[in-house]
């Protein structure tokens, strides 16, 4: 296998699939319990999410990672949920296919950055997940994007001034979230 590049305030878009292309979210309790997960793996590796989404039998996440640590907060994010969803089912064994993927973001390139995170965030449309409500990304409440249109209630895991600076924004202004929402 390939040697996973790791260093101090490296950005990656991060992937992983259920084993099988299975489900690795049965329901809203399974979304939940993987987002506060993260939310503890951010804080034991001082992790910052930039941007997600969470899919039926997929994840995607772009983390800025300040110190060197994307393998062993992974094997703990992945590990813990894998536990903690077979508790909750009775299951047993893997639930994640094989290796993540983690493609390395140059955060000296903002407008990479951007795509990779608006990529992130339209995953529901082109999934066509969005037909139930009133079909917008705001509706998807399994992404950071609603997060990214509210002005308070964030976790304090998720990097959003950082997506709205690679946009040109300013996150604190009412402005800055109506562009990133048109």
């Amino acid at each position: 296998r390939k040697v996973r590049v790791e260093y101090a305030g490296a950005l990656y878009h991060l992937m992983s699939r259920g084993d099988r292309r299975e489900p690795i979210f049965l329901d809203d309790e399974d979304r939940e319990l993987f987002l506060r997960t993260l939310g503890n793996a951010c804080g034991r590796t001082g992790w910052k999410v930039h941007s997600y989404v969470l899919m039926t039998n997929h994840y995607h996440l772009l983390v800025s990672t300040p110190e060197a640590n994307l393998v062993a907060g992974m094997k703990w994010l992945q590990g813990v949920y894998t536990q903690r969803f077979n508790v909750r089912h009775r299951y047993a064994g893997h639930l994640f296919q094989g290796r993540y993927r983690a493609l390395l973001v140059d955060p000296e390139e903002p407008d990479y950055a951007r795509v990779v995170s608006d990529y992130i965030h339209l995953n529901p449309a082109r999934a066509g997940l969005l037909e139930t409500g009133d079909g917008s990304l705001e509706s998807y409440p399994w992404s950071s994007y609603p997060q990214f249109l509210k002005p308070r209630g964030k976790p304090p895991w998720l990097g959003v001034s950082e997506v709205f600076g690679w946009h040109g924004w300013d996150a604190s202004k009412a402005g800055g979230r109506r562009r990133y929402g048109e």
